[in-house]
């Protein structure tokens, strides 16, 4: 039997296993919402990636939580104040988890251990209608704002809650 994953927040140390959770949450989550090639670049720099999580990190850590399993990050969720001029408040940056933690409930731990049940915003891909579902049972709901995400190119919306 498998332990379940044991959620923290996250520190320094996090950066490698959490830049490698995150490129592979992306190839998992976005494979067909995002073209191959730009998906592969944007995932292959595995050392930047590592390099920018040391760096969030050191400066943001409060901002981040990880779930761990056996040492290694599975999952991680980050919030912090708001980016969009419109709409202050805490803004949802990131919510993943590995494909096969998906249904399991983690990811939704993971969101209240980044925001609870405060108000709050996030940016979720037009195409990715099972994050959009799963946020809608957090209580989000699109506000009709829509954007082109500049790194992959493909549309996005902003969903809400109000807590």
């Amino acid at each position: 039997m498998m332990m379940a994953p044991v959620l923290r927040r996250a520190t320094p140390a996090d950066a490698e296993s959490g830049a490698r959770c995150h490129a592979e949450c992306w190839r998992e989550a976005y494979a067909a919402i995002v073209d191959p090639d730009v998906l592969r670049r944007s995932t292959d720099d595995l050392a930047g990636r590592i390099a920018r999580w040391r760096e969030q990190l050191s400066r943001h850590a409060d901002e981040r939580w990880v779930a761990l399993q056996s040492g290694q990050v599975v999952g991680f969720s980050s919030a912090g104040p708001g980016r969009d001029d419109d709409l202050p408040g805490l803004e949802m940056y990131a919510c993943y988890v590995r494909s096969r933690f998906w249904g399991s409930g983690l990811g939704s731990c993971l969101v209240r251990a980044a925001i609870g049940d405060a108000p709050a915003y996030l940016w979720v891909f037009e195409a990715n209608a099972r994050a959009r579902a799963f946020y809608r049972k957090h209580g989000f709901v699109e506000d009709g704002t829509n954007k082109d995400e500049p790194r992959f190119g493909r549309p996005e919306v902003r969903m809400v809650r109000d807590g």
